[in-house]
């Protein structure tokens, strides 16, 4: 990933320095069990433990000559042993060594990613709770519905959110797993004693059936796991976009005092933070798309998920880690205008209370159809010649015999919205 998307902490982490010195944990980790079981000398493992290195510019070199990343690693570490070096990687293919490396560094990438995951949450549990009460249009099809809260709308974030993490967590566990299993899964070379116990020394759970690789469908859902949370960043992001438009102006993402929106109107103040999450979501979604067609390789294997995981898990797990610290600085300093939410509330003649004028209409007697149509020709009327809906339903006979002035004037308030919105954060410990 390019470093402007890309955050130190997760960087490193998919560094070729790292991937070099998980696939030495492995490797060490092998020998250590297989000395454990009597197949090789104690002494040779606790050499390899106290010596074996590698160095990446050596690799390189090698890798220049032999065009394969693990015998060009093999070689560099070689040159830091004396004759136990013929114990390293005794049985093993490159995907037992790859495959199980390359869980150790999706698990600690997916702390990194749950970590943002809870800090994004924590702010958005802020932000609705400040904004329980205050009273916004809700919208459906980008047209005014039935009043709502901004903070209710936060909280459906929230509770999406939580989803997410749950599903990282259950991705975590799922991609955490080794394979040290040799050429097409057999064991014939490596046997299952030693795989289990490098697998519990790396902490790490043991693929129950593999062939020469982990199975993909793990990499899938990991990948997708990220994709979708990146989705819900898209969505939050798409909300606030909408509510940054001139037109309506409710929301609008911070905009640091020295920031430009354009390099040709001064004026201008525009959601760019939050436009580019929608398009790095898209970037996800690709990358979980290669993940799935990762999953069908041929027979017990091939390599044609090798050359995509090296772009797809680094810069996937860097992507989502972006924008997660991205969107967590918008949540912790979005700027809210609840005047200017009251005022659209207004814009609309009155028209929200259409329901409950409705409904009033049925209690009194009245067959759904007819209160219906009585209601829609009064709103028809206010929405095309900008009429208060309140006047026009007071001049309607077919109203005001049912319902009283008092009464009808009594429909048309904003707090009847608020009266059940506590329930929504109850259920969501946000009290």
């Amino acid at each position: 990933m390019i470093p402007r998307y890309s955050r130190p902490e997760m960087a490193a982490i998919w560094s070729e320095q790292a991937k070099f010195e998980r696939w030495l944990e492995v490797e060490i980790a092998v020998c250590e069990a297989r000395a454990a079981a009597g197949e090789m000398p104690v002494e040779a493992a606790q050499l390899i433990r106290a010596n074996a290195t590698f160095d990446v510019d050596k690799v390189n070199e090698y890798l220049a000559v032999t065009h394969h990343d693990m015998t060009a690693f093999l070689q560099s570490v070689a040159d830091s042993l004396g004759e136990e070096s013929r114990y390293v990687h005794f049985g093993l293919t490159t995907s037992d060594v790859w495959d199980t490396a390359t869980a150790l560094q999706l698990r600690a990438a997916s702390d990194l990613l749950i970590a943002g995951v809870e800090r994004l949450t924590t702010a958005l549990e802020d932000l609705a709770r400040k904004h329980r009460d205050t009273l916004c249009p809700g919208r459906t099809h980008g047209v005014h519905a039935e009043p709502t809260t901004f903070g209710l709308k936060v909280a459906v974030w929230v509770a999406e959110m939580r989803r997410n993490c749950e599903r990282l967590l259950a991705a975590r566990e799922t991609i955490a797993v080794g394979a040290i299993s040799g050429a097409v899964g057999t064991h014939a070379s490596i046997p299952p004693e030693i795989e289990e116990a490098t697998c519990t020394t790396l902490g790490l759970g043991v693929e129950h059936a593999s062939t020469q690789v982990i199975q993909r469908d793990r990499h899938a859902q990991f990948v997708g796991a990220l994709a979708l949370t990146g989705a819900s960043l898209e969505k939050f992001a798409t909300e606030i976009r909408g509510l940054q438009r001139t037109e309506v102006l409710e929301a609008e993402e911070p905009f640091a005092a020295g920031q430009t929106g354009s390099s040709a109107m001064p004026h201008k103040r525009n959601p760019e933070k939050c436009e580019r999450i929608t398009g790095l979501a898209r970037v996800l979604r690709g990358y979980a798309n290669t993940a799935m067609e990762n999953v069908a390789l041929w027979h017990e294997r091939d390599i044609s998920h090798s050359s995509t995981e090296r772009i797809v898990f680094p810069d996937a797990c860097l992507v989502l880690d972006y924008m997660l610290a991205l969107f967590t600085d918008i949540a912790e300093d979005l700027v809210v205008y609840p005047e200017r939410m009251r005022e659209n509330l207004d814009a609309s003649y009155g028209l929200v209370f259409s329901q409950r004028v409705l409904l009033e209409l049925i209690e009194t007697g009245l067959s759904r159809q007819d209160a219906y149509g009585i209601v829609k020709r009064n709103a028809m009327v206010a929405w095309q010649e900008r009429k208060p809906f309140l006047s026009l339903l007071l001049a309607d006979e077919d109203v005001t015999s049912r319902i009283d002035e008092e009464h009808l004037r009594s429909l048309f308030d904003y707090g009847y919205y608020l009266r059940n919105a506590g329930s929504t954060f109850e259920r969501l410990g946000l009290t």
